[in-house]
């Protein structure tokens, strides 16, 4: 009796198609007769079974149907593994063990996309507060104009590759468990291009593009950070023999700003404030990234006392609203006091002794741990 499918492959019946490719794989290397020279008889029945499960589940159709009826389905499966193998069906199979396809090729290798592109930029604060627009210059591959991207030095012409006939691939056969077996692969001559340039192009040294300057407009957003990408389409090297471009990718560096410090959408500065201002209370004006905020010191605020500024902060990248500023109050001791001022100031404490309970207390725990530790000793 036929074991179920997706319990050959060892796979759930809700399996995706690319879990059960992954299952095939991995059995088909341990199961292959192959792989199995000391009992080739068993290996090829359980190598069957396992490429008729693949062979049913790898297609929608097939695996709708089996799905439905089980072994029963009318018509059956059409299973025939030398029949697939020898058409193709096992591509990846024969990938796995010989390193090349056995599927016969169309001819010259597929058309390769260019590479992408890297390009840093540096940017202000302010600029990534409100977004900009930069013109950028940097190098790529591009059609080279002395060869007219032939590669070929002028007057001169690529010639058809005399190992695989212009065709790109070469043919090999090689002897498997199933009998011979055609391959396919790249032409080691002419790496798949079908010709082969006997006078190469100086300017571009046969490559048929070569670098040069470009210029490209891009536009940043407002709420870009440090590490952020801007992707621009096709303005990465152009693909060899006219194939798609690459994209450019814009990097952003962010750079530091003296007084503010951005964390994530919100940002945050220090306000440097006098003691009569803390003391007696004040409305300063506090510098944001879009102008300027007043913010009101009730008297008695204390160093480190941080207030909020609603919505002062970037623009999120993703989603509405933006950021918060948090301003945190620093009070700066004056350093260079003239007689009068000092003569004021010692009046002021004398005055403000008996209001200054807390600071008192203090230093006289202080006094009694430190004679407390001596009387210790």
């Amino acid at each position: 009796m036929k074991r179920d499918y997706y319990e050959v492959l060892g796979v759930s019946r809700d399996a995706t198609e690319q879990e059960i490719k992954k299952a095939y794989r991995g059995l088909a290397r341990k199961l292959h007769p192959d792989a199995n020279p000391e009992n080739t008889e068993k290996a090829a029945e359980q190598f069957k079974e396992l490429s008729e499960a693949y062979h049913v589940l790898s297609d929608r159709e097939r695996r709708a149907r089996f799905d439905r009826y089980g072994h029963e389905a009318p018509g059956g499966f059409d299973f025939d593994l030398n029949r697939d193998i020898r058409g193709g069906g096992f591509a990846d199979l024969f990938d796995m063990f010989f390193g090349t396809s056995s599927r016969q090729g169309s001819g010259r290798s597929a058309v390769q996309r260019g590479s992408d592109l890297r390009y840093d930029i540096e940017i202000s604060m302010e600029e990534a507060y409100t977004g900009v627009e930069k013109t950028i210059e940097y190098r790529r591959l591009m059609f080279c104009v002395d060869c007219g991207g032939t590669g070929a030095a002028p007057g001169t012409k690529a010639e058809s590759c005399s190992t695989c006939g212009g065709v790109g691939q070469v043919q090999r056969v090689q002897s498997t468990f199933f009998g011979q077996m055609s391959t396919v692969s790249t032409c080691p001559h002419c790496q798949g291009a079908g010709k082969v340039i006997k006078s190469p192009c100086l300017h571009c040294s046969g490559d048929g593009r070569a670098r040069r300057k470009t210029r490209v407009s891009v536009k940043l957003p407002a709420g870009v950070d440090t590490g952020s990408r801007i992707r621009l389409s096709d303005q990465g090297d152009e693909g060899p023999e006219s194939g798609p471009a690459g994209d450019l990718y814009v990097v952003i560096h962010v750079l530091a700003h003296e007084f503010f410090r951005r964390e994530e959408s919100d940002v945050y500065c220090e306000v440097p404030l006098s003691f009569c201002q803390v003391a007696l209370g004040d409305s300063i004006e506090v510098p944001t990234l879009n102008g300027g905020a007043t913010v009101t010191v009730p008297g008695g605020t204390q160093t480190g006392t941080v207030f909020e500024i609603r919505e002062a902060g970037f623009p999120h990248l993703r989603g509405r609203g933006r950021g918060d500023q948090y301003v945190t109050i620093q009070v700066v001791t004056p350093t260079k006091l003239n007689a009068k001022q000092k003569d004021l100031l010692k009046q002021f404490g004398e005055e403000c002794k008996e209001q200054w309970t807390g600071a008192r207390s203090f230093f006289e725990k202080m006094k009694d741990a430190f004679v407390g530790s001596a009387h210790r000793e």
